[in-house]
C-alpha cells in the first residue's frame, strides 16, 4: 500500500517574505551594535564656570578678599595711625602763627618801656618786674597757643584716620559680597552655557541612537507585520508526495486497472 505525505505551504510571496526576514535578522544580529556613538556624555564646565572657580579659590579674590582691607584698617588704628593724615602744612601754620604772636608780644614789651619812661621808672626795678611778669605770661600764652595748634592738627589727623579706618572696615565687609556677586554671576552664566552644551550632546546622542536602532526597528516592524499575515491565513497549496513504486507494484496496478475495465464492459 502506498504512503502519502501531505505538506501545507503558504503562498509563495509569503514564503519569500519569511525567507528574506530570516536573512536580514541573521545578518543584522551577526554584527555588534555600535553603542559608543550614543553612550551618555557630560558637558564640560564652561569658561565662565572655570573663572568663577578660580576667583572663588584664589586668595584675595574670593577666599580672604577682606584681608587687605583689614590690614590697612589696622594701620590706621595704631599709635601712628594719624600720621598719614597729618597736614604737611601744619608746621608752617604753627610757625607763622607763633611768629605773629612773637611780633605782638614784642610790641607789648615796647609798651612797658614807654610806660616806664613816662612814669620816670625807666630802668628801675618796677620796670624790671613788669617786664618779667609780662614775659612769663607771654611765654605761657605762647606755649598754650602752640599746644592748641598741635592738638588741633592732631585731632584733625585722628579724625581722618578714624574715617579711613571705618571706610576700610566697610570695604572689608563689602569686598566678599562684591566678589561673591561676581562669582555667582560667572557661575550662572557658565551654567547656562553648560546646560546648552549638555542639551546639544543629549540631542546628538539621541540622534545616534535612533540611527543605530533604525535597522532593528524596521526589521521589527517587518516581523510584526509578517506575524499578523501568518496568523490570519491558512495554507493555500497542498502537495502530495507518494513513494516510488516497484516493478511488481506497477504491474499489479496495471493488472488492477485492466480488471476494472473488463468488469465495466461485461
Amino acid at each position: 500500500m502506498a504512503t502519502e505525505t501531505s505538506i501545507t505551504r503558504q503562498a509563495p510571496y509569503i514564503e519569500a517574505l519569511g525567507e528574506q526576514y530570516g536573512k536580514d535578522l541573521t545578518a543584522l544580529t551577526a554584527t555588534r551594535m555600535p553603542t559608543a556613538g550614543y553612550a551618555p556624555t557630560v558637558a564640560g564646565q564652561d569658561q565662565a564656570q572655570l573663572d568663577a572657580y578660580t576667583k572663588a579659590t584664589t586668595a584675595g579674590q574670593g577666599i580672604g578678599a577682606y584681608a587687605p582691607y583689614l590690614t590697612q584698617a589696622g594701620a590706621y588704628s595704631g599709635p601712628a595711625g594719624y600720621q598719614p593724615f597729618y597736614s604737611p602744612y601744619q608746621t608752617q601754620v604753627i610757625d607763622e602763627t607763633l611768629k605773629q604772636y612773637d611780633t605782638q608780644a614784642a610790641k607789648g614789651i615796647t609798651g612797658i618801656g614807654l610806660q616806664a619812661a613816662k612814669s620816670g621808672n625807666l630802668g628801675g626795678g618796677r620796670e624790671g618786674v613788669m617786664r618779667s611778669e609780662y614775659q612769663s605770661q607771654s611765654d605761657m600764652n605762647r606755649a598754650m597757643l602752640n599746644a592748641q595748634l598741635l592738638q588741633q592738627g592732631f585731632g584733625q589727623a585722628q579724625q581722618g584716620a578714624g574715617q579711613a579706618f571705618g571706610q576700610q572696615m566697610q570695604m572689608a565687609g563689602a569686598a566678599p559680597k562684591f566678589q561673591g556677586q561676581d562669582i555667582a554671576t560667572l557661575g550662572s552664566a557658565g551654567a547656562i552655557q553648560q546646560a546648552q552644551e549638555q542639551a546639544t550632546l543629549d540631542a546628538q546622542r539621541e540622534a545616534n541612537r535612533m540611527y543605530a536602532y533604525d535597522p532593528y526597528e524596521r526589521l521589527g516592524y517587518m516581523g510584526a507585520g509578517l506575524g499578523n499575515i501568518l496568523g490570519g491565513m491558512q495554507g493555500q497549496y497542498n502537495t502530495t508526495v507518494a513513494p516510488n513504486q516497484s516493478a511488481l507494484q506497477q504491474a499489479m496496478g496495471i493488472l488492477g486497472t485492466g480488471i476494472g475495465a473488463y468488469k465495466t464492459f461485461t
